[in-house]
């Protein structure tokens, strides 16, 4: 099967997001939780979390769209400086799912969906007290990207969160983790390791 860039362009909408959304594979499935001025909370899934750099700790997560009405994700964070994200696992995908809908900003997704806000001592945004695997970050750059509107959003990692059964053999096992990916706009998956490899250096990649 192949699709040339005109039969993408003519697909319908829903299918063209769901056949592009997923080409890059399984990605993380996350939900970013924030908190207005006002102090209302919002919460939304994310697939677009990408590690940017370890010193410092930075993540980068694409922001959709920007028109006349951001996203409430990108205001709260604009107003506040902090959010979090946390690891969907399996037990609440279903609630997760459905932040996704455009509930009005004074709408908590958290109270809507039955998810749990839970605050840090000296943290300003709600963690989901749901997820054992979660980050709180602290906003330091916003990049637009013009040829389709979307903004990089990056932040810097306060708060690292584990479960205690994460760490295996000094790394970070994520079936151990128990947390889910997505693919499309609506399927995800289980996430299971398969092999385990070293640190790669020229004079020790073996003969194929």
């Amino acid at each position: 099967m192949i699709y040339t860039k005109k039969d993408i362009q003519e697909l319908d909408r829903i299918n063209r997001l769901k056949i592009i959304n997923s080409v890059t594979g399984i990605k993380p499935a996350n939900l970013v939780g924030t908190i207005d001025k006002e102090e209302n909370t919002n919460l939304a899934v994310f697939s677009s979390v990408v590690h940017l750099g370890s010193h410092p700790a930075l993540i980068g997560m694409i922001c959709r769209p920007k028109t006349t009405a951001f996203s409430h994700t990108y205001k709260n964070i604009q107003q506040n400086g902090y959010y979090t994200i946390n690891h969907i696992h399996p037990e609440f995908i279903k609630n997760a799912h459905y932040t996704s809908a455009k509930f009005d900003a004074t709408v908590s997704e958290f109270e809507r969906c039955n998810l749990t806000e839970e605050f840090s001592a000296g943290f300003k945004a709600p963690f989901v007290k749901e997820s054992t695997f979660k980050m709180g970050l602290q906003f330091k750059e916003a990049i637009d990207i013009k040829c389709n509107g979307t903004i990089l959003v990056i932040g810097e990692i306060e708060h690292l969160i584990l479960p205690d059964t994460a760490i295996v053999d000094q790394d970070l096992d994520l079936e151990a983790t128990n947390s889910v990916g997505i693919s499309g706009l609506n399927t995800y998956y289980a996430l299971r390791k398969i092999e385990k490899h070293p640190y790669v250096r020229v004079t020790e990649v073996p003969e194929f």
